[in-house]
């Protein structure tokens, strides 16, 4: 792992270097608070870049093509199940955030990498499409609907959002998590709420570990990243838990 201090996101002249941030289990809003201050930095010095890869505690979010019709469930059950529903300016609709699920927030200059929106989120499906395929999974897109499907069921959601060309947000990916709980939310773009998970579509056994290690291959790949420093905290995260949920090792 390199050690060097992660308080800021330092420039390399020679080669580009992506800051990858292993958290595991993290409040939302303390992510979104991350992703603020990366932002910022990324923002002032293009060449750089970060991913956090997250879990997230039980809760709604709902983007911008989201709706309060896609929460089926009453507000009694928001409250039995202590679920937040958290609006949020990315792209996208609802999305339940479930422990077992990935949350994938790249920190990303679209300028500097040559990129529009349209192209990034393109290629942001395809690293993960490619994670899925490493598992012996098939995925589908669909038209104007952000995520990636097997058969008729959401397995990843996408969205997005961007502050002076620099990205934040990003996709989430079902790989273990409890699916019974989704139907009480229309993710993404499923209009039938059905939904699916690694785990339960590789039918065999799964380290979590290595589905985070194959997505950050496939990252640096897409990206083209030609060095990696590995963080597991950061000093601007106030979490209490130091419970990985997605464990570095198996």
């Amino acid at each position: 792992m390199n050690r060097e201090g992660p308080t800021s996101l330092m420039p390399e002249t020679a080669r580009r270097v992506l800051q990858a941030y292993l958290l595991g289990m993290v409040d939302f809003e303390t992510a979104v608070a991350f992703q603020r201050r990366l932002v910022y930095h990324v923002a002032g010095e293009r060449s750089t870049a970060a991913l956090i890869l997250c879990e997230h505690p039980p809760l709604i979010t709902v983007g911008r093509h989201g709706s309060r019709r896609q929460i089926l469930a009453e507000p009694e059950q928001l409250r039995a199940r202590q679920w937040r529903v958290r609006w949020v300016n990315r792209g996208g609709g609802c999305w339940l955030h479930l422990p077992g699920q990935l949350a994938i927030y790249p920190v990303l200059a679209l300028d500097s990498l040559g990129l529009g929106l349209e192209a990034y989120l393109e290629r942001l499906q395809g690293l993960l499409s490619a994670v899925l395929e490493d598992f012996g999974i098939r995925s589908q897109t669909r038209p104007d609907q952000p995520g990636l499907w097997v058969g008729p069921r959401l397995i990843a959601g996408i969205g997005v959002a961007v502050r002076d060309w620099v990205t934040y947000y990003g996709a989430v990916l079902n790989v273990h998590p409890d699916l019974e709980p989704f139907r009480l939310v229309r993710c993404g773009g499923s209009q039938d709420g059905l939904m699916t998970s690694l785990a339960r579509e590789r039918r065999a056994p799964l380290r979590p570990a290595l589905v985070r290690e194959r997505l950050l291959e496939h990252f640096v790949r897409a990206f083209g990243f030609e060095r990696t420093a590995l963080f597991s905290d950061h000093p601007s995260l106030s979490r209490k838990t130091s419970t990985d949920a997605l464990p570095t090792h198996p």
